[in-house]
């Protein structure tokens, strides 16, 4: 998600979750590999992301499968749709997010969708 939609999300969410976004806590040109094993050697985030390339590379989603990470990618309807809009459709699932996350292993991946309430997981 874009930054200004994670401090948007960060200050929402102020004292039960930490919310950042990549270019926080890493360089603006790190690999995504790269900050997928750092994050997975930190613990288990969640990572919302509208960058589905990491579903479909090879070596990104070998490196985010075999980490304690949990991916929610958005479609793409949502990753096209105004930020608004992105806002409403993560907050109208984010008790699915937090439900979901808490119940499966890391490297998990998952969609977000534009319309259901569905989150459906990616193979």
């Amino acid at each position: 998600m874009s930054p200004a939609l994670a401090r948007a999300f960060r200050e929402l969410f102020h004292g039960q979750h930490e919310v950042t976004y990549l270019s926080a806590k890493f360089r603006r040109d790190a690999k995504d590999v790269e900050w997928i094993t750092a994050l997975s050697r930190e613990g288990r985030w969640v990572v919302i992301s509208g960058d589905r390339r990491i579903t479909k590379n090879r070596a990104e989603y070998g490196a985010f499968r075999n980490s304690r990470l949990v991916g929610f990618f958005l479609s793409k309807g949502l990753y096209k749709a105004p930020v608004a809009k992105q806002m409403e459709r993560i907050l109208a699932l984010w008790q699915s997010i937090e439900t979901v996350s808490s119940t499966v292993e890391g490297g998990a991946m998952f969609e977000l969708p534009m319309k259901t309430n569905l989150v459906k997981q990616l193979k």
